[in-house]
């Protein structure tokens, strides 16, 4: 890998540009009838940024302090992704013409996945300020562990997210969009549980020498 693209600075601003320019690809603004500020669509646009957001967090302290080539790797493509769809959905938002934040997060998607003061309003699969606070304070293998597995519960809440809007929206571009989330972190969910297991043989090896 380049020494360029080991630089933090480099990554943020990636990200940065991805996020402003993401909304204005080919086929990511719907051309269809405009989703309303309580629909499904803006329900799940605002609340998946919020989620995609801690994603990246995560994932670019990943990046930054593990020392598992391949988990950094893969904490690099989400950061980068996610960005990118964080600035396609508030380019959505603003091209509806509908709230950018909302108060109860998941209120959208009907009382079964409503999420309040009793859980700390977090959506399925986020990690606690605790979780973060003590994530952030490791480094190398700890750090790649810590964070493979908080970011494959974290998918997994993702997943769920993604596949409720599926199912509610008959818009076309939230739908495909939603639908390329699910397969592709099911994809790397399938990649991490791989390189974790790896990781943690590998750690065990070291104890029994």
């Amino acid at each position: 890998m380049s020494r360029l693209w080991q630089k933090p600075a480099v990554l943020v601003a990636i990200a940065a540009v991805l996020m402003l320019g993401a909304g204005f690809a080919i086929g990511w603004v719907s051309a269809t009838a405009t989703p309303g500020n309580d629909s499904p669509e803006a329900g799940f646009a605002r609340d998946m940024q919020t989620h995609h957001q801690q994603a990246v967090a995560m994932a670019m302290y990943e990046w930054q302090n593990g020392e598992d080539e391949a988990m950094r790797a893969i904490a690099y493509d989400i950061a980068t992704a996610q960005a990118a769809e964080i600035g396609m959905m508030r380019s959505w938002l603003r091209e509806w013409d509908v709230q950018l934040s909302s108060g109860e997060p998941m209120a959208w998607a009907g009382e079964e996945h409503a999420h309040g003061a009793e859980d700390g309003g977090l959506m399925a699969g986020m990690a606690t300020d605790a979780e973060m606070a003590e994530f952030q304070q490791l480094t190398g293998y700890e750090a790649d562990v810590m964070f493979a597995e908080l970011m494959i519960d974290h998918h997994i809440g993702g997943i769920e997210m993604a596949e409720t809007v599926v199912e509610l929206s008959d818009d076309e571009t939230v739908v495909g969009a939603a639908s390329r989330m699910i397969t592709v972190q099911k994809g790397e969910i399938a990649n991490m549980e791989g390189h974790l297991e790896r990781i943690l043989a590998a750690a065990e090896g070291t104890e029994t020498e």
